[in-house]
């Protein structure tokens, strides 16, 4: 009886400990395709930082600093965006920021972590212009 006992609660034990990880570690959604398709996507739509800041500083400060402060930070940003892209393609393979595929961008917030603020500091992937979205901000209307 006292063995049988034993092998059940070691049964349980180890049922316990085998269900215990059933989560994604935190750093999975960030694999070396995804850093090769943000290289490319920063190398080939990093440009846009420019118009987009244009707009942002205008609709913030005014027309004049718009197509002043928001050209010469678009386009400081848009070379950012070029130099890590370029960074990270070659490097895909490579986890290159703390043992991990995350991007190596200016962190913000108190909690370091990639803060998606385009006004801060560069967001994971670079904006996008004009009416295409993924996001659905209206109602549908039923006619």
């Amino acid at each position: 009886m006292k063995k049988l006992a034993v092998i059940a609660t070691a049964f349980v034990a180890l049922a316990g400990v085998a269900a215990a990880d059933i989560q994604a570690p935190p750093g999975s959604t960030y694999t070396s395709s995804r850093k090769l398709g943000r290289a490319i996507s920063n190398i080939l739509y990093g440009f846009i930082e420019i118009p987009e800041q244009i707009v942002r500083k205008s609709d913030d400060h005014g027309r004049k600093a718009g197509w002043s402060y928001g050209a010469v930070d678009g386009t400081n940003r848009a070379l950012r965006r070029l130099g890590y892209g370029f960074y990270e393609l070659f490097t895909f393979t490579c986890p290159t920021y703390r043992g991990t595929f995350k991007p190596p961008y200016e962190r913000c917030g108190e909690d370091n972590r990639v803060q998606m603020n385009p006004s801060d500091g560069l967001s994971e992937f670079p904006p996008e212009l004009g009416f295409e979205t993924y996001y659905n901000y209206s109602r549908i209307q039923k006619y």
